[in-house]
């Protein structure tokens, strides 16, 4: 059993994944996009796992509706940008304005959404490639490529090779919260892993850091709130 679908209103698809680490079943419910995902030791049976499952239905079914709600991007939408709230309006002309918290998108309005997403994914280029040149030139190391996704599991990696890969919503968040993502991986460049001494390096990249990082643990979830119809 990979997949289980517990019946209700409305009805859930639990995902298992067998853990030769685990030591007790354990459920998450992301905060991202709901998936369910119930972790389960490997000496457990698939009718203990179903069991549990059903146990715990009243607490998943109470988690499941607290994530945020979507938000289809277009004319006369909000949208972060930056961390600041920006209306969407119709423009003029064939380029995207920014100023004054609104946000004019030219052409048709059916794609605005499509359009904006684009040119917040270059925008999103532009600053990330600048935050962490920067950080490099003071680490010493180079990176080898910058990447650019639409992760739900993470805000940014670093791999062995030395390639960067960032969301490119972190251009809705604030710049310092962006500037923070970029010496996070960065850092990696010297510390590949978590340790006292990678935080040190954030650190000294960065400087305080613990507002940033609170700040996407408590508002991060909210970024991928917004569709835009790509």
């Amino acid at each position: 059993m990979n997949q289980h679908v517990l019946p209700g209103n409305p009805p859930l698809q639990i995902h298992l994944r067998r853990s030769s680490r685990a030591r007790r079943m354990s459920l998450r419910v992301s905060r991202l996009d709901g998936k369910v995902t119930l972790t389960v030791p490997s000496f457990v049976g698939d009718s203990e796992a179903l069991a549990f499952v059903h146990e715990k239905e009243q607490w998943l079914r109470t988690h499941h509706k607290t994530g945020p709600e979507p938000v289809v991007v277009g004319i006369g939408s909000m949208l972060p940008l930056g961390g600041k709230d920006h209306r969407i309006v119709a423009g003029q002309g064939r380029r995207i304005v920014v100023s004054d918290g609104v946000i004019a998108v030219p052409g048709n309005p059916t794609t605005a959404g499509r359009r904006l997403a684009a040119y917040l994914k270059q925008v999103a280029r532009g600053q990330l490639a600048s935050a962490s040149d920067g950080y490099a030139q003071k680490l010493g190391r180079g990176f080898t490529k910058l990447t650019l996704r639409d992760t739900r599991s993470r805000w940014g990696s670093c791999s062995s090779a030395g390639g960067l890969m960032y969301s490119w919503r972190l251009i809705l968040a604030p710049a310092e919260v962006l500037s923070y993502v970029a010496a996070h991986e960065v850092a990696h460049l010297q510390e590949m892993n978590h340790s006292a001494d990678f935080w040190a390096v954030v650190r000294e990249l960065y400087g305080p850091y613990e507002d940033q990082r609170r700040w996407l643990h408590e508002h991060g979830a909210d970024l991928h709130r917004f569709r835009f119809g790509d």
